[in-house]
């Protein structure tokens, strides 16, 4: 009886180690990167002190830049200078989900700004 234990033990201990070494290959190295939008707020940050009203206009700028990024491949593709329909369908769908999300952030803004204004004194 303790042979067979042993046995299985060991056969245990062995497609252990086989999974484990099979996990090590499957899985490559975690890295994350870092969002493109990100690093053009954090450089445009470093370069002075960051206030509300500094945030916000670098984040004015990015969607801004985005929304001319979309407007002119959508352009290039009606006219025919370009046939990347896909790149401007994306640069589109890029500029129209930034753009909703500002909205969603002024709301809030506007929404807390009301609520400080309605408190007794």
């Amino acid at each position: 009886m303790t042979e067979v234990t042993t046995q299985l033990i060991s056969a245990e201990h062995l497609m252990l180690a086989k999974m484990q070494n099979m996990q090590l290959k499957v899985q490559p190295e975690f890295s994350v990167t870092a969002n493109p939008l990100d690093q053009q707020v954090n450089a445009a940050a470093q370069q002075t002190p960051m206030s509300f009203s500094g945030a916000m206009r670098q984040v004015l700028d990015v969607v801004n830049e985005q929304q001319s990024v979309a407007s002119a491949k959508m352009t290039a593709v009606e006219t025919g200078q370009s046939d990347d329909l896909v790149g401007a369908m994306i640069a589109s769908q890029k500029a129209s989900l930034s753009f909703s999300a500002l909205m969603q952030v002024r709301n809030k803004v506007v929404g807390s700004f009301e609520d400080v204004m309605k408190m007794p004194v």
